[in-house]
């Protein structure tokens, strides 16, 4: 990463210009560490700043949609300067899912900045949303005041346990896949996950499907 790009990013005038910021990158290369970081430096310059995962998000959106309360949850996510979404493609999304994060990215456009996390490259979001033509939309106005920042390397979570001789050196994932959201099942199945064992997957013998948290920062 280039130092001078990250000081910039973290002195806001993308958030004043109401820019969007992608983060991206295989898992455990430290997104979420600097997008939480980001978020700091912007509530210090007293921008409020909500933080979720993309499943909360997304489930969040689903129940909302289901209780005709649609709306109202549009508006409290629109609301703060900067929203926060980590972890976009890790799981797929039901069409339907992905045209509630439409809206929500239609009703930021130009308004607030977004900060999104993904293990996926943008050429790859067709995939995420289940359809080329939604994720298209969604990147036009995501892309169009953006900066995009890509991480490499290998993740520090796995050296740290291949250094401690914790991990073997290559991980069998044999059996594992990824579960998409669905908008009959999201809302209970979501709500009570709890973080995979494997790095970016979820065992087909586990009820989880992605660990979610939402919290909120208060700008001054």
């Amino acid at each position: 990463m280039d130092p001078q790009q990250l000081r910039e990013l973290a002195c806001g005038r993308w958030i004043a210009n109401g820019d969007a910021l992608l983060l991206l990158g295989p898992p455990g290369v430290g997104k979420t560490h600097l997008a939480v970081a980001l978020g700091r430096e912007a509530v210090r310059g007293g921008y409020s700043v909500l933080f979720t995962t993309a499943t909360a998000l997304i489930t969040q959106l689903v129940r909302a949609h289901a209780q005709g309360e649609l709306e109202e949850r549009l508006r409290h996510f629109a609301k703060p300067k900067l929203l926060i979404v980590d972890e976009l493609g890790y799981l797929p999304l039901e069409p339907g899912a992905a045209h509630l994060f439409f809206q929500l990215v239609s009703r930021r456009y130009e308004r607030g900045s977004l900060l999104v996390t993904s293990n996926r490259a943008v050429s790859e979001w067709g995939e995420v949303f289940g359809d080329p033509v939604v994720a298209t939309a969604i990147l036009d106005r995501l892309l169009h005041h953006s900066h995009v920042l890509t991480i490499r390397g290998d993740s520090y979570r796995l050296k740290a346990k291949r250094q401690g001789g914790q991990l073997l050196a290559s991980l069998d994932v044999s059996g594992c896949r990824r579960f998409p959201i669905s908008l009959k099942t999201a809302p209970e199945a979501v709500l009570r996950a709890h973080p995979c064992g494997s790095d970016g997957f979820v065992a087909q013998s586990s009820k989880a499907r992605d660990w979610c948290h939402s919290c909120l920062f208060r700008g001054r």
